[in-house]
């Protein structure tokens, strides 16, 4: 059975079929670098970390390209509110996104390319479209023409008359047509601004990411993901420009994942979903999380169910993944016996055969995590049964083998130390604060000893004018 992924521009599941054998050219819009990551960007990011990993597990050689927006309306007024500088507040929050990334287990794309950094691709991007007639300058803005693309409107299945109606393109009377959106901004006073043939400005928000995908990997390539929300009119745009300038198919395959939920229970024991917003006060950042989960629970919550659907998060949620962690977790403890031939070994090994199969026709099947997941867990109870009948030596190391491969496919590290310390947190912090006691009533000997114990068991703290913040470190005396 061939992978198969389900194709948001035709609505049904494809053969996956790359333009060059053996080669993925992969295209992930990142996110808008004005502020700190939420786990709805990191469910993005584990989605296609994971898409990522089964590909190359399958042998393909994946090019990674995620892209960084950090020049927007968001950043220069972010930036001009708190009295720092666009550039530099996007850089800061692009660190800690990829630190963040890293403390998830999210591989490393390959290219992480930057607006500001592509200024002279974009410009020569909006110049070939308006030449060709597919886009006009009004007064230092430049803007596309979607009258040129007939088929405007087919990632989205919107026509431009139901857009118009619908209220979600601003109007402007300079435009031509008031769907046509800004490929080029003029600069207003305060704002960055880059030298153009059109008068100084910035470039509009999709052109980014077209000139991106053109300049490191070619005029078409073979998945283009992202949330569900960029459908329109972000990718939208994108097709629209791009294959105007190309003449020829911009992406064979488009990945949406949906979008993020928090679950909160109401006083009479029910629950409700709302989206996560900063207008509602629930939005979680990366760090929060990792502040009281392990990462491993972020990601059992995405696989947990397909990759299309909404995801819920809440506390009960999560903590129904920290009791699948356990569980997953149990495979990985030693063998008791030493028996390595018998009933009990041959279903040792014909389960870890078994689950292999299952997991990889499940994953072809546009990636169906969930599945891979049942088969993991099918596994789990098979070692654990081996290991109560006494089996150890080669064959319940193959078997903790195949189960690590495969985990290792979903990006899952389940690793201990991580977990332990996280649910120390509040213990940590009371520690911290008795330092913070003893140092006051000068008792310096004893706060250097709690100092010095957490350092023994993996805690290094850091004193800052704003109060002692603590971080796991890379010991492993827990």
């Amino acid at each position: 059975m061939s992978i198969r992924i389900y194709n948001t521009l035709t609505r049904t599941l494809e053969p996956f079929e790359t333009l060059e054998p053996g080669v993925v050219k992969m295209y992930v819009c990142g996110v808008t670098v004005y502020d700190r990551a939420h786990i709805g960007h990191a469910m993005s990011a584990i989605v296609f970390d994971v898409v990522r990993r089964y590909l190359e597990y399958r042998g393909y050689a994946v090019q990674h390209v995620v892209n960084f927006t950090d020049v927007d309306d968001k950043i220069i007024n972010r930036a001009r509110e708190i009295g720092r500088d666009p550039k530099e507040l996007a850089e800061s929050y692009i660190a800690e996104f990829l630190e963040d990334l890293e403390a998830l287990n999210v591989k490393r794309a390959h290219i992480y390319p930057r607006a500001t950094e592509t200024m002279p691709e974009i410009q020569q991007f909006i110049t070939r479209l308006i030449e060709t007639g597919h886009a006009y300058v009004v007064d230092g803005d430049v803007y596309f023409r979607v009258a040129t693309v007939p088929d405007y409107g087919k990632l989205s299945r919107r026509s431009l008359d139901d857009m118009i109606a619908g209220n979600r393109i601003s109007v402007d009377e300079r435009k031509e047509n008031p769907a046509d959106f800004a490929l080029w901004k003029a600069a207003k006073p305060g704002e960055p601004f880059w030298d153009s043939p059109w008068g100084p400005g910035r470039p509009g928000w999709h052109i980014e990411c077209s000139a991106m995908n053109l300049a490191h990997l070619g005029e078409q390539i073979d998945i283009h993901g992202g949330g569900a929300d960029l459908i329109f009119p972000h990718h939208e745009n994108e097709i629209a420009q791009t294959e105007s300038l190309t003449g020829k198919p911009f992406a064979r395959y488009w990945m949406h994942n949906g979008m993020l939920q928090i679950q909160t229970r109401l006083a009479d024991g029910t629950y409700k979903l709302e989206k996560m917003s900063k207008s509602l006060g629930n939005v979680v950042t990366i760090r929060e999380f990792l502040a009281r989960y392990h990462p491993d629970v972020l990601r059992l919550t995405v696989l947990s169910s397909s990759y299309r659907s909404p995801l819920a998060f809440g506390e009960e949620i999560a903590a129904d993944q920290e009791r699948k962690l356990v569980r997953l977790r149990s495979a990985l403890e030693p063998p008791i016996g030493t028996i390595e031939a018998g009933p009990a070994v041959d279903l040792l090994l014909a389960a870890a055969r078994t689950t292999r199969e299952r997991f990889i026709a499940a994953m072809d099947d546009d990636f169906n995590t969930a599945g891979a997941l049942a088969a993991l867990f099918d596994l789990v109870r098979a070692i654990n049964t081996a290991r109560d009948a006494g089996v150890g030596g080669a064959p319940f190391a193959e078997a903790q083998a195949t189960f690590r491969e495969l985990t290792d496919v979903l990006g899952l590290t389940l690793t201990p130390q991580q977990a332990i310390i996280q649910s120390a947190a509040p213990f940590i912090d009371l520690l911290i604060e008795v330092r913070s006691e003893l140092r006051k009533a000068k008792q310096f000997a004893l706060a250097d000893m709690v100092r010095n114990r957490l350092s023994d068991l993996g805690i290094t703290l850091e004193d800052t004018p704003q109060g002692t913040r603590w971080k796991a470190s890379d010991k492993r005396h827990v």
